[in-house]
């Protein structure tokens, strides 16, 4: 049994060797370096059987018998992880202990058995993978735990082939437990342990010898289960240099997507305003940008309609008009297109839901020959410099449209405020969107 002992844990450590630092990155979703532990799951029990007799792989306190019997043993314990490499359980321990001397003498104890109904220890329990930083999650994971408890033990001895009975006891011992851990899934672990038990003398019946103490051996095998909410990981399987890594790569990945959507975003704002700048020239001057004027090249001085085409010479009856009346229903054409007119976001270019009232606008100042006045406004949000500019280029473009439908570009005169003019306030989405507007003024 010895050697097959050694043997077992030196295959266990091979497999250690080999599998340590095997990875579960989906052990550490949601949580965050230095995060409280409502964001992990904390507590676990266990369960497992093997095999109790009075030796060890160690060869050491050993008390005399050599001729060892093997039992089932079996435990349970209940877990609160306090730190991914530190817990704290408490253990129930029950089986029988026995062992027998090959050539007792006719005076001496020639065999033991010791029944243990019940044993409960409070030990601390380390995870060494948890504390190496040079691993992340790993899936074998060495633990080792100290403790101190009570034990209730019956022990009958043999003496001339008459078995002596004692008193059941209830004593103080020692359980001394490692072993590895094996990470199935966040939720489960296998459980391969040693554990070393430091009994009171009176454990296997003689009477004071060499020890103060009898020692037997408890080799197991078992699974842990983590319990609580299964969305979160299990402490007892997180690493803090996983949860720290982790928390570094998606705020890079975030920060690096940003950047992206902001430098494709600048460049196409760049090309729109390049685009506008070169629709809204006036290259011959005649008060009608190159995208509307169907006549390029005219000579400077020259009369155009609103196509930018020269206006035929015709003898015009001088009128005296003593007062321009702005009737109530001129007052609604404007106040329709004011409320109807809609730019592309961040630009100068009219949407075309638009179009309609801003004919009628056209159509009025081609009717009574009214001068009109566009003032462009924005909201605080940005530069003064590009706000100026953006209010000036909106006023213009409603211009430029009305002189396409028209109307006489002299009689319209176009002005960008940018943000110095609110009608609201910019403390608030419903005010920027009021002060975001072109005013129409007849007169």
């Amino acid at each position: 049994m010895r050697s097959f002992n050694k043997f077992t844990f030196i295959v266990a450590a091979g497999l250690l060797t080999t599998s340590l630092n095997a990875q579960d990155k989906s052990s550490i979703q949601g949580t965050t370096p230095f995060g409280s532990e409502t964001q992990y799951r904390t507590w676990s029990i266990g369960v497992n059987a093997g095999v109790l007799n009075q030796t060890n792989i160690f060869g050491f306190n050993r008390d005399g018998f050599n001729k060892l019997d093997h039992n089932l043993g079996y435990s349970a314990y209940v877990k609160k992880q306090v730190a991914p490499s530190f817990g704290i359980k408490a253990q129930y321990l029950g089986g029988k202990v026995g062992g027998k001397y090959r050539n007792p003498s006719d005076t001496q104890i020639s065999a033991f058995e010791t029944k243990v109904p019940w044993s409960l220890a409070l030990s601390a329990e380390w995870t060494m993978a948890n504390a190496n930083w040079r691993f992340f999650n790993s899936v074998i994971k060495p633990y080792a735990a100290l403790g101190l408890g009570a034990m209730n033990f019956e022990t009958t001895t043999t003496i001339n082939n008459t078995n002596n009975k004692a008193d059941k006891k209830t004593k103080l011992y020692v359980p001394l437990d490692f072993g590895l851990k094996f990470a199935v899934t966040n939720d489960i672990n296998i459980d391969l342990g040693y554990q070393l038990n430091w009994a009171n003398q009176d454990f296997d019946g003689k009477p004071q010898g060499q020890y103060k103490n009898d020692l037997f051996s408890y080799a197991h095998a078992g699974i842990e289960f983590a319990l609580g909410n299964k969305t979160k990981p299990a402490l007892a399987n997180s690493n803090p240099v996983a949860t720290l890594v982790n928390d570094y790569t998606a705020k890079y990945d975030e920060l690096k997507a940003e950047r992206d959507r902001l430098v494709a975003a600048n460049q196409a704002l760049k090309s729109d305003i390049d685009n506008l700048y070169e629709e809204l020239k006036d290259d011959d001057g005649d008060g009608v940008a190159n995208k509307y004027d169907k006549c390029p090249d005219t000579p400077a001085g020259t009369k155009v309609d609103g196509s930018g085409c020269p206006l035929p010479e015709v003898k015009v009856e001088t009128k005296v008009i003593e007062k321009i009346v702005v009737t109530e229903e001129d007052k609604k054409v404007v106040d329709e297109a004011i409320k109807n007119l809609e730019f592309d976001l961040g630009k100068a270019t009219i949407r075309s839901s638009s179009f309609t009232s801003l004919d009628r606008v056209a159509a009025l100042l081609i009717e009574k020959n009214f001068s009109l006045k566009l003032a462009g406004h924005t909201d605080n949000t940005g530069s003064m410099s590009t706000n100026l500019r953006l209010s000036k280029e909106r006023a213009e473009s409603v211009k430029s449209y009305l002189v396409s439908k028209g109307a006489n570009a002299s009689r319209i005169e176009a002005t960008g405020y940018g943000p110095n003019q609110p009608i609201a306030t910019n403390g608030t989405a419903e005010g920027r969107q009021a002060n975001r507007r072109v005013e129409f003024t007849l007169y």
